[in-house]
């Protein structure tokens, strides 16, 4: 039987590599990531680098690129994008150079203007069928603008999955990093330990404090003119997280429209003054 050894020990070997071929291709692979952006000032860019940084390796990046820049100055981007979207006419883009074909879920990284995505992203999202795709909007904006290109995003793509966004006033990219990592962890695509909170409480009429704290967070926002009528809460790490339902005012005061229903969402970090996190209106 000696002579038969070698024999034995080639198709031990070959069964057990089999094994571990089998054993990998069996293993659930990690889900593909890319991270798609527009970004004319820069500040959404910022976000997608954060965004990408916290994923780990899964993940590629692209992004949205107009064939014909915006301009130079803020002045001329609003001048150029009002001007498309009163015509109805969208900016040409150059085609992404990823498939996405390749990607499990897409993070859409875009700047929110007029109350939406930007149109370089409307432009984008025209060309391309995302069915069967999930899709994770990541916005910034002035003041709000998250939920209102959410219902836009899936009436333009209504066979993508759109799964939780996550939005972030310009003027608070400094907290990007820590709400982003939140924002991944809380939605299962990073392993993370994060503390969870508690359902705001019952809605009631503001008090004399609350209303304070709602008119430091808003009173140098020029796009707002808000008076707080009632409010929840919940604590949060580090401070108190406050929902305010508002009434925002026309801000001439010969206007005839009607004030209109907000909510604003307001964070008041321990040792540091009231600031508005986001509008919904």
């Amino acid at each position: 039987m000696k002579k038969y050894w070698p024999y034995y020990a080639i198709v031990a070997a070959v069964v057990a590599i089999v094994a571990i071929v089998y054993a990998l291709s069996d293993r659930p692979k990690s889900p593909r990531y890319l991270v798609l952006y527009y970004s004319e000032s820069g500040n959404t860019d910022k976000v997608a680098s954060t965004l990408a940084s916290l994923l780990g390796d899964s993940y590629s990046m692209d992004m949205i690129t107009p064939t014909e820049p915006y301009g130079d100055t803020y002045e001329a981007v609003v001048e150029r994008a009002l001007e498309e979207r009163t015509s109805g006419r969208l900016p040409e883009i150059y085609p992404v150079e990823s498939n996405l074909d390749d990607y499990d879920v897409i993070f859409l990284c875009y700047p929110v203007w007029f109350g939406t995505y930007a149109l370089p992203v409307a432009s984008f999202l025209e060309s391309v069928n995302l069915s069967g795709k999930k899709v994770v909007p990541v916005c910034t904006f002035g003041s709000g603008g998250l939920e209102s290109s959410v219902r836009d995003l899936k009436a333009a793509q209504p066979g993508c999955e759109v799964l939780p966004g996550f939005g972030i006033r310009a003027a608070r990219l400094d907290a990007a990093e820590k709400e982003l990592r939140r924002f991944l962890a809380v939605n299962g695509f990073i392993n993370e330990a994060v503390e969870e909170y508690d359902d705001f409480g019952p809605v009631h009429a503001v008090s004399g404090e609350e209303s304070g704290i709602f008119d430091a967070a808003v009173g140098d926002y020029p796009m707002l003119n808000a008076k707080a009528d009632s409010v929840s809460s919940r604590p949060v790490t580090g401070g108190i997280e406050y929902q305010f339902l508002a009434s925002d005012f026309p801000r001439a005061a010969d206007s005839l429209s009607e004030p209109r229903r907000i909510r604003v969402d307001v964070l008041c970090e321990d040792g540091k003054p009231p600031v508005f996190t986001r509008v919904v209106r």
